[in-house]
């Protein structure tokens, strides 16, 4: 007995040891990032933007480890929109250099960056691009430049556009899992997975639309830039001559074959440099860190960000209701905050949580302008928390619309009895046990949800009619679950302007007289070491404080598999979750 007495002490002193050197050589780290010395801009500059990482939105959306916790190395997409726009006036800055492969982003915020790539070029500084690889979105941003360079080996995967439906309903089949679907709308197609093999008439239909619209501004803004026409362009795409780097030089598609060096040097006689002089190269990163200067104006703007699926409760990652409506709130009480910009990219969720949100937003509009900016989705209840706006904006690749409702209901009774699991009950009344997922739903549930879908979808009607002031009729007619691009959006007057993330918050200024102000974004950025306390702490329901839990297990799976296999795993491994009403659309729509 003393004898293990004696080894669990001598245990716990050596976790109590391991913890305290593990702390303190995250202070220690800390400390020697907080002491490095602050970035100066040489003259003679060029900004490089590789884009190597994810385009992210929202604070929220960070990557952190116990292996990357320093300060400053997170660069959001309106941060890249601003010092785009800074460089454009810096005379140190003389140009900006694209080298850029697989950036990971969706079209709608790749076309902001671009934008800001046109206005720059305003300037008369140059902007040049070299890729080794050049991915479709890549490429779409790359082609703004003056002047396109290609690795002698590289590839353009310009090929037009394409998105895959996975379909789970044979799997379903197999191991016995059975869904009930309820929906409003033809166009609702976010249950086909569960209950078709293929895509339907309906949804072909729309996804050919969709795709259409925004393929047509893509191939128009390269077509554009690189003065080729429309139909040739579509040849160079249908043969895939950008596959072949002789043939992307013989089409246009780039001006030079040439290696990394050669291009090196071709910056070099363009800052008017000797050859074996360094280039003065900045990223993104530092140049954020060396402008990185704070708002001495009272008077702010705040900046909400939507992003991810909507769920009741509270987390961290995507859109949880009693989490972002405490956000909402802070906003609402911070007399400095004069404007609201809601910027949203997502494809819906949660009924209940969509209707709780908007509650609050219009309340939050009640004292202050709410201005909403559209990125890549704004679908279903991602379309739905927009209706208390003042003014949407969207870009013309924007994914939105989806006004529909479905509710789906998961039994795994076959599979159940498969396995040799069967089930019995005892109930005092008709639909005591109205569902179970072992026995399926009583006779009345399913008869019961179609009321509640169809009544929910008049609901979702509603509020569109009252945000967008129009009949019920009208907007019946654009909904039915049917998503749009940003484009078809605006002809049938479900966005009020096609415009950028920044046209979004000068018109927020203009609304609430304001000529210098100063933006607070929410979520606010954590530290790193904050970021990671929280993600590694377990999630209390009953707990007021913002206790997040994060499972890490499926994070290094996300890391090793990838997004697109990480994405089939998830809708496998959450069949059982599929449940209940919701406002969403198919938000696996993946565009390639």
């Amino acid at each position: 007995m003393k004898k293990f007495i004696i080894q669990v002490l001598a245990t716990v002193v050596g976790i109590l040891l391991v913890t305290g050197l593990f702390v303190f050589g995250l202070i220690f780290l800390g400390i020697l990032s907080s002491d490095s010395s602050k970035i100066d801009v040489e003259d003679n500059s060029v900004l490089e933007i590789t884009l190597n990482k994810s385009i992210m939105e929202n604070p929220n959306e960070r990557e952190i480890s116990i292996f990357s916790l320093e300060e400053g190395t997170n660069v959001y997409l309106k941060e890249i929109l601003d010092l785009i726009k800074h460089a454009k006036t810096d005379d140190k800055i003389k140009g900006i250099s694209l080298k850029l492969s697989y950036p990971e982003g969706g079209y709608s915020e790749i076309s902001e960056i671009r934008q800001a790539l046109v206005d720059f070029k305003k300037s008369k500084k140059f902007v040049y691009s070299y890729s080794n690889d050049c991915s479709q979105k890549a490429y779409y941003l790359a082609s703004v430049a003056d002047s396109l360079f290609l690795n002698p080996n590289a590839t353009v995967e310009l090929a037009g556009l394409s998105t895959e439906i996975l379909f789970y309903k044979n799997l379903g089949e197999k191991y016995g899992i059975d869904f009930e679907v309820i929906r409003h709308g033809q166009y609702k197609s976010a249950v086909e997975p569960y209950i078709r093999e293929n895509l339907s008439d309906e949804n072909r239909l729309q996804l050919s639309e969709l795709l259409g619209n925004i393929w047509l501004k893509v191939s128009g803004d390269i077509a554009s830039s690189r003065k080729i026409s429309i139909e040739k362009l579509n040849t160079i795409a249908d043969s895939l001559y950008g596959f072949i780097p002789e043939l992307a030089l013989e089409h246009k598609l780039a001006d030079k074959l040439i290696n990394e060096s050669e291009y090196d040097q071709v910056i070099k006689r363009k800052l008017g440099i000797f050859t074996d002089e360094k280039i003065n190269k900045i990223s993104l990163a530092k140049y954020k860190e060396a402008n990185d200067r704070e708002s001495y104006s009272n008077d702010k703007i705040a900046v909400l960000y939507a992003t991810g699926q909507i769920y009741t409760g509270r987390g961290e990652e995507d859109i949880y209701s009693k989490t972002f409506i405490k956000q909402i709130k802070e906003i609402k009480k911070d007399d400095e905050i004069k404007a609201v910009v809601l910027r949203v990219n997502s494809p819906g969720g949660s009924a209940n949580a969509s209707s709780e949100i908007l509650y609050e937003l219009e309340e939050l509009k009640k004292k202050k302008p709410l201005i909403v900016s559209f990125s890549d989705v704004a679908a279903s209840g991602g379309y739905y928390i927009s209706m208390a706006a003042d003014k949407i904006y969207a870009q013309e690749n924007t994914i939105t619309g989806s006004i529909g409702v479905l509710g789906m209901i998961p039994n795994v009774k076959k599979l159940a009895n498969n396995v040799g699991i069967t089930s019995d009950h005892v109930s005092t009344n008709a639909n005591s046990l109205y569902y179970s997922m072992t026995q399926g739903t009583s006779g009345d549930l399913k008869n019961v949800m179609t009321k509640g879908v169809e009544m929910t979808y008049k609901k979702f009607v509603g509020v569109v009619m009252k945000g967008r002031k129009m009949t019920y009729e009208q907007v019946d007619a654009l909904g039915g679950g049917r998503v749009w691009s940003g484009k078809d959006a605006l002809k049938n007057k479900l966005v009020d302007e096609i415009g950028t993330f920044d046209d979004a918050i000068a018109f927020a200024a203009k609304k609430s007289g304001l000529t210098e102000y100063g933006i607070i974004s929410y979520p606010q950025e954590k530290s790193g070491w904050e970021s990671f306390l929280n993600k590694i702490k377990s999630e209390d329901e009953d707990d007021e404080d913002e206790n997040i839990r994060i499972d890490v297990t499926d994070k290094l799976l996300e890391k090793e598999l990838g997004k697109e296999n990480y994405r089939i795993y998830q809708k496998v491994k959450n069949l059982d979750k599929e449940q209940g009403v919701k406002y969403l659309m198919p938000f696996d729509l993946a565009i390639k």
